[in-house]
């Protein structure tokens, strides 16, 4: 399914399935719409955003932020989110809001501070990571993937030999997406049986060479969660340290993000956090799925924080604390990324980044996170001066609903404090 086509309401509940799953990883709930029946899109050219935009948001001019804030968090908890958090950051001031339950047990209200699972806006910092090696000489964009770790992407017509890191951490590798073929991520039952499990990294790259690769590497673009678990394993080849450790060291405790976890096996969420809810498409009874091994994630979506920690992060990340600028130039050179445009229409994907248009003009950079239970969606201006975080737990609404009033909030906090 292409962006000129129309698709049936069928095909847009499964697409919305699978872009949740997909980002469980990761990256979007449209993570997975690129692993639709293993289609791809058009090949990609570096260049600005698009000039397309999401509809403008309408909240009243005489309204102030922290209201309309409030706002939009009960709308989206009104389409069937179970709690729901966001905080908006600029220099005209920061606000909060919440909604919700974080415990449908102990009907315990939703709180500020919550911790809650970010899916794949953990590939935002595995790149970070990576692109700092870059900065550093330790590694090389252009780098092949074989060069790192041999023989680990072979099999099947994949071949490690021919795919660098930068497409790794552009999703042009052509590589099949693991979590499609991994039913933890999509069933009841299947996560029931391995919610516990420890996956090593080599066993998630395993399930994606069983299958043939969706195109040549650099020819088109799809989301694939295992080009960022092959990041992660390049990364402890090159620095001798999980790409955890590394994160850890290189932008948790240099920015003081005392909220924000890399676990490796840790099933729990320590301190206040959310709880998620799922019932896996249907395929179950709704479920408490917050227990998870995180490693069946890993470097694609395992790690864990609070709309606090992530607006901080982001403006460290676009206001050039993290990298240098030519690494940050990288990383916003964007390719056009039509398997996302079911939940964000005109998106763009760089190196562990997404950049969306704005119904006021202008763009605004982002990356979505889906896992089971959770999902997380963000926008930052390009100088990191304006940041608002969202983040939700339940399932999203078949109806698109629940995305809808997620990119109103981001859209309407980034174009009410300036927009780009």
């Amino acid at each position: 399914m292409t962006s000129t086509q129309r698709p049936s309401p069928a095909k847009t509940r499964i697409a919305s399935r699978i872009v949740a799953t997909a980002l469980v990883t990761g990256l979007a709930g449209l993570a997975g719409l690129t692993g639709l029946a293993g289609q791809s899109v058009a090949a990609p050219t570096a260049s600005a955003a698009s000039a397309a935009s999401p509809t403008p948001a309408t909240a009243s001019a005489k309204e102030s932020p922290r209201t309309a804030l409030r706002k939009d968090v009960d709308a989206i908890t009104r389409t069937g989110s179970v709690g729901v958090i966001a905080q908006s950051s600029g220099p005209r001031g920061h606000y909060a809001a919440a909604s919700g339950v974080a415990d449908t047990t102990t009907r315990e209200r939703a709180r500020v501070g919550d911790r809650f699972r970010i899916g794949s806006a953990t590939k935002t910092f595995v790149s970070t990571v990576m692109l700092q090696l870059v900065g550093e000489g330790r590694v090389s964009l252009d780098d092949t993937v074989d060069h790192w770790l041999p023989g680990v992407v072979s099999g099947n017509g994949n071949d490690g030999r021919h795919i660098t890191v930068r497409q790794l951490l552009q999703h042009t590798s052509g590589l099949y997406d693991y979590t499609a073929d991994f039913p933890e991520m999509t069933t009841a039952n299947g996560f029931q049986a391995d919610r516990y499990t420890t996956w090593t990294p080599e066993q998630l790259v395993a399930i994606a060479t069983r299958h043939k690769p969706n195109f040549a590497p650099g020819t088109n673009w799809a989301y694939a969660n295992t080009n960022y678990v092959l990041a992660g394993m390049i990364i402890e080849k090159a620095t001798g340290h999980s790409w955890q450790q590394e994160v850890t060291r290189r932008i948790i405790h240099p920015l003081g993000l005392r909220n924000t976890l890399a676990p490796t096996t840790q099933s729990r969420i320590p301190g206040p956090h959310l709880r998620g809810y799922s019932n896996f498409y249907g395929t179950g009874e709704t479920m408490d799925v917050t227990d998870l091994n995180p490693s069946a994630a890993g470097a694609a979506g395992a790690m864990v924080s609070t709309t606090g920690d992530l607006s901080r992060f982001y403006s460290a990340l676009l206001g050039g604390r993290l990298l240098r600028p030519a690494q940050l130039s990288e990383m916003k050179t964007t390719v056009r990324a039509e398997g996302l445009d079911a939940v964000w229409p005109g998106a763009r994907y760089g190196l562990g980044l997404q950049e969306v248009p704005l119904s006021c003009g202008g763009s605004y950079y982002t990356h979505g996170g889906d896992i089971p239970g959770f999902s997380t969606r963000s926008g930052a201006s390009a100088d990191g001066r304006r940041v608002v975080v969202v983040a939700t737990t339940g399932d999203t609404a078949p109806d698109q609903s629940t995305e809808k009033a997620k990119n109103a909030l981001v859209d309407r906090a980034l174009c009410a404090s300036g927009g780009k």
